[in-house]
């Protein structure tokens, strides 16, 4: 069985590289009569990857510890959503879903409306460049990265998965990020085919053709960012959902990029400019998601969440550096004879081409301060990593910044000047009145008052826009882009608090004594052990007070997973939910005398970033429409 799924990976393979290499000579002899073949050797290649992907998910729910990929994160003890989970679990099997997700949006691509309006010269090089894509992964997934090696002698049971893995976040969010990824190959090659056939004046822009597949490449980018800081909140027990871990950065910087495409695709959709950097910009987009691939697979920095490197990370730096050279060929080969010159600074263009440039800025601040242990070996003996305190006063402030453009950008006009002084002058004194209540409140830190002032006045301006344009509220685009701004909003307050006014502490409570953060009174009542499928556990109980008040009984656990050692133990976090002030619980330890060390902390505003993440996953759904062939492009203001 599973020497039958390796050979069907072959089989796509050779698919991939015979019929990629027939687009190459087609292409150079000028002719299409080959696109019907290539087209069915995409479904094809789709059809084997699928079936191979099926036999490991088999292998995987039915305990085939003959596979050395499922002994080594399987077990008899593990439950069956965590058993199918372990598919993304190791490098092998993220690599296969990588090249599964590809192939299914190409076939999904393949098969709409704004693909069959293509011309044949776009599509040969689309085919050419999108199996050169997917045969590479093919290539890793034959070679250095098979999931379907054999371990001999077969053991009786398996290693388990690892526990930080064990939890409904991680169900999602890698296969998500995965799905973000591969969505993004179809804009990413599209727009560099597009570029390198010339063709852009008779078929229309491959931004409206692709429009479907880059939101939908965005909003499930964007869900499987946010549900892994959900994870790193609840699984992790350190308090926080963001760690400026290497491999959660290698994750963001995609999204900026993709994000800063997004915002300059709009003008070139509304009024034909910028159609270079837009085709620079997505394929970045894909470029630093194989570049986040290769960052959790090289072994250069050390992560949490990576790896190691397998051999897969010289093949994949050289692939980032071949599609690189090649995008920077394409943009510069795509002239545009008719392009226009910018407006001013000061209108809805120059502010939307400014804030993709502060996206594009954090994405490189990241990108260098990720690096740096890298960077650094070049002048120092002793290369050492960039805390979160470089990452939190460089970004934050970058990121309140956006956050004012936010709030300007819908008031101003296409051409230059303000559309309506009297609105923009209501979010202005919405911001200062926000700002102002903050520092009358107490809450005094600078960055925090910019950011949550301005995403106050974004959402006021938001809500005056749509109760003051009717055109606005009858358009599907606009109600889906200023959603997600209104998610973008609440994320800015949710950072903006439980970020800078967290309070914490870690403590030692006798039983029956009590510990004091702010208002609150924590008093430990009792602890007690038990046992579950795969491990046992300690678990504390802590009744909650505020003046007195009985608020809630936070229960954290500590547990110990038969596969992993006694030496090894992990956290389960208990929270006291609030759209206010959320009170979180991690138990650390305990000793013979039942005294527990606990971490206590109030997370102020926490739950708005999670409601303002669920709202940018969620509004782009209402953004796709029917493709239609982009009209003439008008100077209408």
């Amino acid at each position: 069985m599973h020497l039958l799924a390796f050979l069907l990976l072959v089989a796509s393979l050779l698919f991939a590289v015979g019929f990629g290499a027939v687009a190459a000579l087609q292409i150079w002899q000028g002719r299409s009569t080959l696109l019907h073949w290539i087209e069915k050797s995409q479904m094809m290649i789709t059809t084997l990857i699928t079936l191979s992907s099926l036999i490991l998910l088999w292998a995987l729910i039915n305990f085939d510890f003959s596979n050395y990929y499922v002994s080594s994160y399987t077990s008899l003890d593990l439950p069956l959503f965590y058993r199918v989970t372990a598919f993304w679990a190791g490098q092998a099997g993220s690599l296969l879903f990588w090249a599964w997700s590809v192939a299914l949006c190409g076939i999904i691509f393949c098969y709409t409306n704004a693909y069959k309006a293509l011309s044949d010269g776009t599509k040969m090089w689309f085919w050419m460049l999108f199996l050169t894509f997917i045969g590479f992964f093919l290539f890793l997934l034959t070679t250095w990265s098979n999931p379907f090696e054999l371990i001999s002698p077969i053991p009786a049971d398996g290693n388990g998965l690892n526990p930080l893995l064990q939890n409904p976040g991680m169900i999602f969010h890698p296969p998500l990020l995965f799905l973000g990824y591969g969505g993004f190959t179809i804009p990413s090659c599209l727009a560099l085919a597009q570029a390198l056939n010339g063709s852009q004046h008779d078929e229309g822009s491959w931004t409206d053709a692709s429009r479907n597949m880059i939101l939908f490449a965005w909003l499930t980018l964007t869900a499987g960012i946010i549900l892994g800081c959900w994870w790193s909140y609840m699984e992790l027990g350190w308090g926080g959902y963001w760690a400026w871990d290497p491999v959660e950065n290698a994750s963001l910087i995609p999204w900026l990029v993709g994000s800063a495409f997004l915002h300059t695709s709009v003008i070139e959709t509304r009024r034909g400019k910028l159609h270079r950097t837009n085709t620079f910009l997505v394929a970045l987009t894909t470029i630093s998601a194989v570049f986040a691939t290769y960052l959790v697979r090289s072994g250069v920095v050390e992560s949490l969440h990576a790896f190691g490197d397998g051999g897969v990370g010289t093949p994949l730096l050289i692939f980032i550096i071949f599609f690189t050279a090649l995008a920077l060929f394409a943009t510069a080969t795509c002239k545009n004879p008719n392009a226009k010159p910018m407006a001013e600074l000061f209108s809805r263009e120059g502010l939307l081409l400014v804030a993709a440039w502060f996206l594009i800025a954090l994405s490189v601040i990241i990108l260098i301060a990720t690096m740096w242990p890298v960077f650094s070996k070049f002048f120092t003996s002793n290369p050492q990593g960039l805390d979160q305190n470089f990452y939190n006063k460089v970004c934050m402030p970058l990121a309140a910044v956006i956050s004012v453009l936010l709030m300007i950008c819908p008031w101003m006009k296409w051409k230059g000047g303000v559309k309506s002084t009297i609105m923009l002058g209501t979010v202005t004194a919405v911001f200062i009145a926000t700002g102002a209540g903050m520092y009358i409140a107490g809450y005094q830190i600078p960055v925090s008052i910019l950011a949550v002032g301005s995403a106050a006045g974004c959402i006021a301006g938001i809500v005056l826009l749509f109760a003051t344009d009717a055109s606005v509220r009858k358009s599907n685009r606009a109600i889906s882009a200023y959603g997600v701004h209104i998610g973008v909003a609440l994320i800015v307050i949710g950072i903006a608090f439980s970020g800078s006014y967290k309070q914490e502490i870690q403590t030692r409570i006798s039983h029956g004594g009590t510990a004091a953060l702010q208002e609150y009174t924590f008093k430990y009542k009792k602890l007690y052990e038990g046992q579950a499928p795969g491990y046992v556990f300690l678990q504390a109980e802590i009744d909650v007070y505020e003046d007195g008040k009985l608020v809630g009984t936070l229960e954290p656990q500590r547990r110990l997973y038969n596969k992993f050692g006694k030496n090894r133990s992990f956290a389960e976090v208990s929270i006291i939910p609030s759209f206010g002030e959320e009170l979180y619980s991690s138990l650390l330890g305990a000793d013979s005398q039942g005294n527990i060390t606990v971490k206590l902390s109030i997370e102020p505003m926490v739950n708005w970033f999670w409601i303002g993440g669920t709202l940018m996953c969620l509004f782009p759904f209402i953004g796709f429409t029917r493709f239609r062939k982009s009209e003439k492009v008008t100077d209408a203001a």
